[in-house]
């Protein structure tokens, strides 16, 4: 009994056995996914395969290949959730200059070895030159408070400022008189309307600047004798007109020091230089041009563009402010001035203005990371006979940057 259950076992199990291919061949087949259509058009036919992107070992010192480019240390940063500290300490020296012959006409060709810089007066060894052209980040600033004649030039120029720049700068404009008004922000210099300048545009003053009663009107709140039983109780006494070209420089200034910094960055200032009232001084300014690699340019209008008035007015009266700033802020930053007086001679001016500030050398070199935010002094030599070399005459560096945290 037990051998035939044995055999009825064995013959299903064979039977099932038989059974599987065929319930097999009839489980439809899976879905499979639809085959990704070969791209077409991205690369043009032929084109080469790109190349590898090669990531140098870090060194411990930099090797920059962009100007002022920051040479970052990076303290114990880690792969974690618990965002570490690390400090940035700045060491390249980016220092843009000029060359021109005899004949006032730039230089081009010269190669590194016709540089010596000295900072401090030790020889730097370059590690970053090239005489190619640097797109421009430019705050123009307008004095709105000109003479009614002059300031109906200076308009009627605007047009021909915002199209002495190219379409790979960008501007922003301020005007000044007693107070700073930014008009437009950071954009691209070819998407500056006419409806934008319109906006900077001033009528001018009809007249000189009026000036206080003298030492014998006695004091005055808001124009008017402060005791009324003074001798001059009936009568008005002008408050002293200002003149913030300082303040107008600073705020520019602070808006450009947080542009890109492999762009040259410069101030473009229209006026006739005058500067009475401001808030910020002279010096405070120049240190924060200077610190973040800041030229000023200029074009010295109405009292500035002529010659023995400009002399007279470079002189500083006390109690007056100065007739004309304009050229120690050239001078110290190494930008570059030119006064006119026409309609005609202003919009070239423009164009010569920003030739010069894109087309120059620039030299690059590494310098010592200290906490000291003392002067340093910077010299250009050129090794070729019958050149004239305008360069800053040095900077301060920049702070130690405050620890923060790494993103996540």
């Amino acid at each position: 009994m037990a051998g035939l259950k044995w055999a009825i076992r064995t013959v299903m199990c064979l039977l099932v056995l038989a059974a599987v291919p065929v319930i097999a061949q009839e489980v439809p087949d899976a879905p499979r996914p639809k085959p990704t259509p070969e791209a077409t058009g991205q690369f043009p036919e032929g084109a080469p395969q790109s190349p590898k992107n090669p990531h140098p070992e870090p060194s411990s010192s930099p090797s920059p290949n962009l100007p002022d480019q920051q040479s970052a240390k990076v303290d114990g940063l880690e792969n974690s959730r618990n965002a570490p500290m690390f400090s940035i300490s700045v060491t390249f020296v980016q220092v843009p200059v000029i060359v021109k012959d005899k004949a006032g006409r730039l230089v081009p060709g010269l190669v590194p070895n016709d540089f010596t810089v000295y900072e401090d007066g030790v020889p730097q060894r370059l590690r970053f030159f090239t005489s190619d052209p640097f797109p421009l980040s430019a705050a123009v600033v307008v004095d709105t408070d000109l003479p009614t004649g002059t300031m109906k030039k200076v308009n009627e120029t605007l047009p021909a400022l915002i199209g002495a720049f190219t379409e790979y700068d960008e501007v922003a404009l301020y005007r000044y008189g007693h107070t700073v008004q930014q008009i437009a922000g950071f954009a691209g210099a070819a998407n500056v309307s006419s409806s934008t300048l319109t906006k900077i545009k001033r009528p001018g003053r009809d007249s000189g600047p009026p000036m206080m009663g003298g030492p014998m009107s006695g004091p005055s709140i808001n124009g008017h004798p402060a005791d009324p039983g003074t001798p001059n109780a009936g009568m008005q006494t002008p408050v002293q007109q200002s003149y913030v070209l300082n303040d107008a420089i600073l705020r520019a200034a602070q808006d450009l020091s947080k542009r890109d910094r492999t762009r040259r960055r410069i101030i473009f200032v229209v006026s006739d230089g005058r500067e009475l009232g401001s808030t910020a001084n002279y010096e405070e300014v120049k240190k924060l041009l200077l610190a973040n690699n800041i030229a000023v340019y200029a074009l010295g209008v109405d009292t500035a563009a002529i010659p023995i008035y400009d002399r007279l007015n470079r002189i500083r009266v006390p109690g007056f402010g100065y007739g004309n700033i304009l050229p120690k802020y050239v001078s110290d930053t190494a930008g570059e001035m030119f006064a006119e007086f026409d309609r005609q001679s202003i919009e070239q001016a423009y164009t010569k203005i920003t030739d010069v500030a894109r087309n120059q050398y620039t030299l690059g070199y590494t310098t010592r990371a200290t906490l000291a935010a003392g002067f340093r002094a910077i010299e250009v030599k050129v090794h070729r006979a019958n050149l004239n070399v305008l360069a800053k005459a040095g900077y301060y560096p920049l702070p130690p940057q405050p620890k923060t945290k790494a993103p996540e």
